[in-house]
């Protein structure tokens, strides 16, 4: 299991980084559009939608993002968007994490589906025009994932009492999440110093923030590490109301594109909000 997930990983980041860092952002943006159009399949498929059904709308999905793509969306000022589909987000996470696992069965699967879409969509756009706002601006959000979610492993392994979510997420615990979110302090605050010693463009979001004061940095910072965790809460419970473990077998050893990305979908958006402000 360790050896095919290694090997997925590194498959992946051997696609990934040319495209990350190649100066024009076609290939990063055709890359993450074939990403999503996996995620479409995925959430039809977890939604009941049927297999062939799923692999249309996943396909339909990444039509319209490069329709919208060659008609000039991704240069447009999309800050409307962002504001309000952060607090989408945030009131999603405070109502599907209330109501749980039964709650969102009795949504209406239309609408599961349809929202589900357009917040993957979403997310997509939010990927590319942050990587258009600069590498460092975008690496500044995905390791601030990446950051919650390790030091949340290691610190709920090591410190883990308290259940966060036991009915949608039991080996998550609040000591875990707590050891993210000083993980993510740390990062924030060093990469604030490197840039302040000029050992970075001083192009992340964490700077950014700072330039508006330390009690908003720490909010922010706070806020967008509290909805990577709700992002992942949100995707189990949505696989669990499902029946599955991993939203597809697409990428061995580490399950679906949701299951790597689901922590991204609300922070993206929400980044993206928090620099327009």
């Amino acid at each position: 299991m360790l050896k095919q997930r290694v090997i997925t990983a590194l498959a992946l980041l051997a696609v990934l980084l040319p495209a990350l860092f190649y100066s024009q952002i076609g290939p990063f943006a055709a890359l993450g559009l074939l990403l999503i159009t996996a995620a479409g399949w995925e959430w039809s498929r977890l939604n009941g939608v049927g297999e062939a059904g799923s692999r249309a709308i996943g396909l339909v999905l990444g039509l319209l993002l490069a329709a919208f793509w060659m008609a000039g969306g991704l240069d447009t000022d999309w800050r409307a968007l962002w504001m309000g589909v952060g607090l989408v987000w945030v009131l999603l996470a405070l109502v599907m994490l209330r109501r749980g696992v039964v709650g969102w069965g009795r949504w209406p699967a239309g609408l599961r589906l349809m929202a589900g879409l357009f917040l993957i969509a979403v997310a997509w756009l939010a990927l590319v025009q942050a990587r258009m706002r600069g590498l460092e601006f975008l690496l500044s959000l995905l390791l601030l994932v990446w950051m919650a979610d390790i030091a949340a492993y290691f610190g709920g392994k090591a410190f883990g009492r308290r259940k966060l979510a036991p009915t949608i997420s039991p080996g998550k615990s609040w000591e875990g999440a707590i050891s993210g979110a000083l993980g993510v302090a740390v990062l924030a605050a060093g990469w604030i110093v490197a840039d302040q010693r000029g050992l970075a463009h001083q192009g992340s979001l964490y700077s950014g923030l700072w330039a508006k004061g330390p009690t908003w940095t720490v909010l922010a910072v706070l806020g967008l590490t509290a909805m990577s965790v709700a992002g992942d809460l949100i995707e189990s419970l949505v696989k669990r109301s499902a029946g599955v473990k991993d939203s597809s077998q697409l990428l061995p050893g580490h399950g679906g594109v949701l299951d790597r990305v689901d922590a991204l979908l609300p922070v993206l958006p929400l980044g993206m909000m928090l620099a327009s402000i």
